[in-house]
């Protein structure tokens, strides 16, 4: 086991990472810009390195920096936790040549699923059930791209290969709008990913969105631990997430699941990964691979009893999975709210001075935060500022403690978005289950045509 882990991120999962390496003995180093020297876990780990100022380009985005910490504070490990670094298969590779281990997949393993049209293809070979659409990148010449169209149907999807995060995508309806939206999506990706190679897909008109969760070690080990219903988006942002996922047949996701399971066995797959599917009219469609933590791990980790984190850490250190598919028992049910510093319905970033905060307990009720009273949000990154877990027996169980807990939460000083998690857990659709990843919007949508009006 590693002696010293250097943890590349910020905000809550930084904190994350840090507990679940003092639980198993290894010493920290926090990593930080300028903007986030009063941090929580900047004063928690065992030591500490300012990497640069404020912009994420100069200090969490320097790779550089960040290898010159590990190695002046002889680090063994880089965990890169989520976003930044972590799927950048760039610095996995100079992590791993700087002599330090890097706490996820291997470099190759990254690019292979980093690139959407190369982990369809992976995915196909594995027998995992893709979206209906073209085979590979499409091609330079129009006749071909319209042809490949008429054969998918319309309404169809162009995205980027290199792209993410909702971004490099546009939803075609019509044959006349086809070859525009293909040369502009082209020219995005180009421009936001250095990338521009695009793929088509059937667009889904209703689907749900539902993940699986793997975790694979270096002996040919791989387990699926359930599923996540993350279908309550906006702006493909998720909001809230929850396992498992309601109305799904068990057998069905035990299948999908298994697919997950060796499809990591022939890739090769090291560590905690996420495979991202489109659920429609009971059929998975895989549409990424996320080959980090994700966010809403948690809600994971509460059914299962299992430390995606530690597990991450011990595989990086060679350790073989300590359990199989069987040893592995789902109960109860846990839902996540993300805690966003911004307007809870204009959804425009509130940072400052939180002056008053205090978080709710009881039973089942988990926070990840690295807020605390008198924190200073600085406006330079991601408005998430924590995630508010409710556990339970029951689905039912869990809505009614994350509707107290959200009515103890207290967060003064700034706005957050707690006012709409706590209208979504009295919402009739999403006590019934089952909403499709364009249903808050619509919710959205309609409350301002009603303010309209």
């Amino acid at each position: 086991m590693f002696e010293k882990i250097l943890i590349a991120n910020r905000g809550e999962i930084a904190l994350r990472v840090l507990r679940a390496c003092r639980e198993l003995g290894i010493r920290t180093v926090a990593v930080h810009s300028v903007a986030d020297t009063e941090a929580k876990y900047v004063k928690l780990a065992d030591e500490s390195v300012c990497i640069g100022p404020a912009a994420s380009a100069q200090s969490y985005l320097n790779v550089p920096a960040i290898i010159s910490a590990a190695e002046v504070t002889d680090a063994e490990a880089i965990h890169p936790g989520y976003g930044f670094l972590s799927e950048n298969a760039d610095f996995a590779e100079r992590v791993e040549q700087s002599g330090f281990a890097f706490i996820g997949p291997r470099a190759e393993t990254i690019r292979l699923m980093g690139d959407k049209v190369s982990a369809k293809d992976a995915m196909k070979a594995a027998g995992v059930p893709c979206v209906p659409g073209s085979d590979g990148a499409l091609p330079e010449e129009p006749k071909e791209i319209v042809k490949i169209a008429r054969a998918v149907g319309y309404p169809v999807i162009i995205k980027a290969a290199g792209g993410g995060g909702g971004r490099g995508m546009r939803v075609v309806h019509t044959e006349a709008a086809l070859l525009n939206a293909v040369q502009t999506t082209r020219a995005e990706a180009q421009a936001a990913f250095g990338n521009p190679v695009v793929y088509m897909e059937k667009f889904l008109e209703n689907p749900r969105h539902v993940e699986i969760q793997v975790l694979a070690d270096e002996h040919g080990n791989a387990v699926y631990l359930g599923e996540r219903d993350c279908s309550m988006q906006r702006r493909h942002q998720k909001v809230i997430e929850e396992a498992p996922a309601p109305g799904i047949d068990r057998k069905a996701i035990a299948k999908v699941g298994e697919r997950c399971a060796e499809a990591c066995r022939k890739i090769g797959y090291r560590g905690a990964g996420t495979f991202e599917f489109l659920y429609e009219n009971g059929e998975f469609y895989f549409i990424e691979m996320n080959t980090r933590v994700q966010v809403e791990h948690p809600v994971t980790e509460l059914i299962t009893g299992i430390d995606i984190v530690q597990a991450q850490i011990r595989i990086a250190a060679n350790e073989k999975l300590w359990f199989g598919q069987k040893d592995i028992v789902f109960r109860g049910h846990s839902i996540e709210c993300r805690i966003n510093a911004e307007d809870p319905f204009k959804f425009t970033p509130c940072p400052g001075k939180i002056t008053n905060w205090h978080t709710p307990g009881g039973p089942g009720i988990r926070v990840d935060s690295h807020v605390y009273n008198g924190y200073t949000i600085p406006p330079h990154y991601d408005s998430m500022i924590g995630k508010l877990i409710a556990y339970g027996d029951t689905r039912e169980q869990a809505i009614r403690r994350m509707r107290i807990a959200l009515s103890e939460m207290v967060v003064e000083g700034i706005k957050t978005n707690v006012p709409l998690h706590q209208e979504l857990m009295l919402d009739a659709r999403f006590i019934e289950g089952g909403t499709s990843i364009h249903y808050l919007e619509h919710k959205l949508a309609d409350r301002n045509e009603v303010k309209k009006s």
